[in-house]
């Protein structure tokens, strides 16, 4: 097998999980103007008809700042901004309208493409859009109209989720319709949270300008809480424009308090950023979830098949010991589980020798992609506390190819005559297992 076959199928095994994790999952995608103003909607169009084909119900939220000011700019028309928001008078509402309308048909028409040898080839994807928002006027702040400018009042959730489950995409633009028919430019940003909460979307996902959110050492922060989201969002100004860090912050906060997922700020600069993001541990934006993404765990019986999918190929190495489906449901109380986001990314078992006060830690593993980070040390950590809990006296693995690994936190090695007389009985002449032990007392 050529390096570049090899490369391919540990990338496919490595995507596998979040693959599963998705699927039949909503996700709502929100797209800034300047996306498609800098010539990248035909790559984002591509992405979303991937996720589509991978089972992800998808609704699409386009903006169009950068068209509108090219509408009034050919109508001789300047801008004006308050508060982060356009003040829409009657004039720039039919910019509005105008930007729409031609961002729609492009948009439609990019996901109509079906050329050979792209990924669109062989997709038949339908795109659903219509008036799904009701809307209210911002009305007067500071002594300042801002006329035809308009918040999000109520998300047709029922309609989307019709659609979706038809397996449309669904296209929604800034606007929104009073109940007496008068028409209120919204903002991307709204629009996307709303929606996202409305529906209750597994993500919302702000492909926009920015790289995300980045923290006072000028670093990007890949994931917050959405308590400290908030805490961050009291320290700052009132967001002006869309490269504050504030500006799209707190919609995904607001996403997030409404029952929203996770929430998700990436750039549209980064070719590929909207599967970087949702296909990778680390993602290239910043995550905003409830709580804290990773944590270690005790597995349950619906933790099977991401632990099977976990250890299998370290099986065909020969690395690990071959167990079955069955063995693993049957021992599903004696592992442990790191989980990022929905997707299992390491685990060990702890199976006691109680007449001996010893057990015998097996199977631990952590993901390729993930390995170099300390979570094989956190979850021997969590593996020794359980140990402990159960007063045991020390724990043991058998090891063809880690034992150094082992040496460096605390085992020694041992003959195999130390092995329980049970657990001794089982040895597996063939692999010559190392057999190490740490005393935990």
């Amino acid at each position: 097998m050529s390096m570049d076959q090899s490369q391919f199928v540990q990338w496919l095994r490595s995507v596998a999980p979040y693959i599963h994790a998705h699927r039949g999952k909503t996700f709502v995608v929100a797209i800034a103007g300047e996306l498609i103003a800098a010539g990248r909607l035909n790559a984002l169009v591509q992405d979303v008809a991937l996720l589509v084909a991978m089972g992800v119900r998808i609704v699409l939220v386009h903006g169009f700042r950068p068209q509108v000011e090219a509408q009034l700019k050919e109508k001789g028309v300047g801008s004006r901004y308050s508060h982060g928001m356009r003040v829409t008078d009657e004039v720039a509402l039919d910019a509005a309208q105008e930007a729409a309308g031609q961002l729609r048909f492009e948009i439609e028409a990019t996901f109509s493409q079906g050329l050979p040898n792209t990924p669109m080839a062989g997709a038949t994807l339908r795109v659903v859009s219509g008036n799904l928002i009701t809307a209210r006027p911002v009305g007067v702040i500071d002594g300042l109209d801002f006329q035809h400018t308009g918040l999000v009042r109520k998300v047709d959730a029922a309609t989307i989720q019709r659609a979706l489950e038809y397996g449309a995409v669904v296209l929604m633009s800034p606007f929104g319709f009073s109940p007496t028919g008068e028409a209120f430019n919204l903002s991307m940003e709204d629009v996307a949270s709303s929606v996202a909460a409305a529906i209750k979307a597994h993500k919302l996902v702000l492909v926009t300008e920015v790289d995300g959110v980045i923290g006072e050492d000028q670093h990007l922060v890949p994931e917050l809480t959405a308590a400290q989201a908030e805490s961050l969002l009291a320290r700052l100004p009132d967001p002006q424009q869309p490269t504050d860090t504030a500006f799209y912050l707190r919609h995904a906060v607001k996403a997030v308090r409404g029952g929203v997922g996770r929430a998700h700020i990436i750039p549209f600069k980064l070719d590929g950023s909207l599967l970087l993001e949702l296909f990778t541990h680390d993602g290239v934006g910043t995550m905003i979830a409830d709580e804290h993404l990773e944590h270690l765990r005790e597995a349950t019986a619906d933790d099977v098949g991401g632990i099977l999918r976990l250890i299998e190929p370290l099986e065909e190495q020969g690395v690990l010991v071959k167990r079955s489906r069955t063995e693993i449901e049957r021992d599903i109380a004696n592992y442990t589980v790191l989980e990022h986001d929905g997707v299992i990314f390491g685990c060990a078992a702890l199976y006691p020798y109680w007449d001996h006060k010893t057990g015998e830690m097996a199977a631990l593993t952590v993901a390729p992609e993930t390995q170099g980070q300390g979570d094989g040390e956190r979850i021997l950590k969590r593996i020794e506390q359980q140990a402990r809990a159960a007063g045991l006296q020390s724990i043991f693995v058998l090891t063809t190819r880690t034992m150094h690994w082992f040496i460096k936190r605390g085992f020694v090695p041992v003959e195999r005559d130390w092995l329980p007389q049970s657990r001794r009985l089982r040895y597996d002449d063939q692999r010559r297992s190392r057999v190490l032990i740490k005393r935990l007392t």
